[in-house]
Order: C-alpha cells, then sequence, then structure tokens
C-alpha cells in the first residue's frame, strides 16, 4: 500500500494560511504592547484611588495633611527611563524630590512588594528584587515620555477619602483646606520610545476622580 502525503497543492495552502495568520499578528502584538501598558497605568491610578477610599488620611489639625494623601508620582530614572510609584506620606516629612519613603509606599497586590523607587536612580534592569517590577513602564513597555495637560500641571496625582482629585501635594496653605483639587479634567500622555506605537492618554475626572483610558471610555 503507497503512503499518503500532502499534495503540493494542499502545502501551499499551509504557508498561504500561515502567512496570512502571521501578517495579522505582528500588528496585533503591537496594540497589545500598547494596550497593556495603558491598563498598568490604569490600575496603578485606580488602586492609588481605592486605598485612598479604604484609608482615610486625613489629619484636620495639621496644615500639611495634604502630603498624607495616597498619591501615584510619575518619576525619571537615569537618562530617559520611567517610573511610577504609589504611596503615602504618612509622617508629612517628605519634599518635592522625595514624596514618601519606602515603608511608606504602597504594597503590589499582586506580589506584595513596596511600589517604590528613587528618581534619578538606575532602573533600566527593572530595579531590583525588593519592589515591584510593574512600576518601571520604560523597561516592560518601552515609554519613553509623559506628559500632562488639563487639571494636573504635574506628574503627581493625590486623592483624599472621597476619591477627589488633587494636582498639588504642596498647595502651600497655611491652614488646613482642599486647596489642590483639580479644577479641570486631567490628561496624562504616554508615549512609545518605538515610533510604530501610538501614544496613549489616561483620563482622570475632575471632582469624582474617575479615571480611563483615552477613547476607551468602558476601559
Amino acid at each position: 500500500m503507497g503512503k499518503k502525503a500532502f499534495t503540493m497543492i494542499e502545502l501551499v495552502l499551509v504557508i498561504v494560511v500561515l502567512g496570512i495568520l502571521a501578517a495579522l499578528a505582528i500588528p496585533r502584538m503591537e496594540r497589545d504592547l500598547r494596550q497593556e501598558a495603558a491598563d498598568n497605568v490604569l490600575s496603578a491610578i485606580r488602586y492609588t484611588q481605592h486605598l485612598a477610599l479604604v484609608d482615610d488620611k486625613h489629619k484636620f489639625d495639621n496644615p500639611k495633611w495634604q502630603e498624607r494623601f495616597w498619591h501615584i508620582v510619575f518619576g525619571s530614572c537615569t537618562g530617559s527611563d520611567k517610573y511610577y510609584m504609589v504611596g503615602s506620606d504618612d509622617d508629612m516629612t517628605g519634599s518635592t524630590n522625595a514624596y514618601f519613603t519606602q515603608n511608606e509606599a504602597a504594597l503590589d497586590p499582586t506580589t506584595g512588594k513596596p511600589m517604590f523607587w528613587t528618581n534619578g536612580v538606575d532602573c533600566s534592569n527593572g530595579g531590583d528584587s525588593t519592589v515591584s517590577a510593574s512600576i518601571f513602564i520604560s523597561k516592560k513597555y518601552g515609554i519613553n515620555s509623559i506628559g500632562t495637560s488639563g487639571g494636573c500641571g504635574n506628574l503627581y496625582l493625590g486623592f483624599d477619602h472621597l476619591g477627589r482629585p488633587y494636582g498639588d501635594k504642596f498647595p502651600n496653605s497655611g491652614t488646613p483646606d482642599y486647596n489642590g483639587t483639580i479644577t479641570g479634567d486631567c490628561n496624562i500622555t504616554f508615549g512609545f520610545s518605538d515610533s510604530s506605537i501610538t501614544d496613549f492618554s489616561i483620563i482622570i475626572k475632575k471632582e469624582t476622580g474617575y479615571a480611563y483610558i483615552d477613547k476607551q471610555p468602558g476601559s
């Protein structure tokens, strides 16, 4: 009995189908990298707001009480590498260069490690094993620029016990008040070193602090 084998036509059809699948998969991989980065940042912002809602940091007898807000800060390592960190300056001793200490950082809910890094310190290798790897967005996704517009003028975003967003940790107020709430929707835009990947933006609504990916309101 003769052995069965693929015909030449069948082999050609298989090659054509594999070529079509490859052509569809390559751009899909790029979109997934962009989406994964956007989902990471959005989750971190929402996690920060969640911490603020469940852990009231108000201390009205101290004019610096707003420094205790749970907040997310975007920063730069050496070079153009970007990262973010989440925490609360619980003892109100931070500065514009060091918002809080590692002991005051939030813990990554997936790994239990601090979401903390120091501005200007090299993170090209993804930080170190003592901190959360998810915060190093240049290493993970190739993000090389972060810009803000609208209600947020800098790379700081804090939330009070009602989830309302604040764009300034140091409002220079001499008395306890709510100075620093954002007056317009905050837009944070992230760019990639790979020019073939489109920038994405996270929108944070004023008053409510609801955050979503731009052009994906259901995200």
